[in-house]
């Protein structure tokens, strides 16, 4: 603690663990089973505790509050943990909470994410590295996002969904039904409309994969059969990486129904 900055108004409680080369801003609030990595900042005004993890250079910004129990009823005060990777950037009076013991006992965030102001992370949601969450999303328990989702300004993602890698939904949607990979939702109550293609491109995706993954949407979108019939057809057919990604979400454990093309 000695190498790190601490601001003489924060509280760090005996038993946190504080990394080299920490700041810690004015009137923070640091529990006793908090760990803070190597150059964790902390602006002002942030609560942290519980038994929560902040991985290093991450920066958390005034009035957020991170590891607080669940909002979950069922909640009956066991022990559980909020886990948060490296260089995330976690803006003002965003709220993230602790799991639960029927959910696996942590709610789990990535690397190198941004949590724009107003977000809520709710118990045992997983999200994983590069997601931008913008301003005023609630991700409800249990949720999985995968790599390089990106969630508009004013959605609501109901719990147990998992939106899969590379997906985008647009502001103000509410998503209820698993979204494949790469797919574009929007529509106030969530549509799955086409795919990313802004996002693919972006990261450099071979064009002969974004061919594929146009054909293999259309197939899903327009195919004889059901959605999940017509998703074990793609995996026989295609030969991308990017279409099995698809074709191994579609046909993997789930506990909601999937949001199909024109649903």
């Amino acid at each position: 603690m000695k190498q790190s900055s601490i601001h003489a108004s924060a509280l760090v409680e005996p038993g946190a663990k504080i990394g080299i080369g920490c700041e810690i801003g004015p009137f923070c609030h640091i529990g006793p089973d908090v760990t803070l990595g190597n150059g964790v900042k902390l602006k002002s005004h942030v609560v942290v505790t519980g038994l929560t993890e902040i991985g290093e250079d991450t920066v958390v910004f005034p009035f957020s509050v991170l590891g607080e129990i669940p909002q979950d009823l069922k909640f009956k005060g066991e022990i559980t943990r909020l886990k948060i990777g490296a260089r995330n950037r976690i803006r003002e009076h965003v709220t993230m909470n602790t799991g639960t013991e029927g959910g696996g006992g942590v709610t789990t965030i990535g690397d190198d994410c941004l949590f724009m102001a107003g977000c809520h992370v709710a118990h045992d949601v997983n999200v994983a590295n590069r997601v931008i969450i913008v301003n005023s999303v609630a991700l409800g328990g249990h949720c999985i996002l995968d790599d390089d989702v990106i969630v508009g300004g004013l959605s609501g993602v109901h719990q147990f969904v998992r939106i899969g890698q590379g997906a985008i939904i647009g502001a103000v949607t509410m998503v209820t039904n698993d979204v494949i990979p790469y797919g574009l939702v929007q529509a106030p109550r969530g549509e799955l409309d086409g795919l990313n293609l802004v996002g693919l491109k972006r990261r450099g995706v071979p064009r002969s994969d974004i061919m594929a993954l146009r054909a293999a949407f259309q197939m899903l979108a327009q195919g004889e059969g059901t959605f999940q019939e017509r998703a074990h057809r793609l995996g026989e057919d295609s030969d991308s990486e990017y279409v099995r990604r698809i074709v191994q979400f579609v046909t993997g454990e789930t506990d909601r129904s999937f949001m199909t093309p024109g649903q």
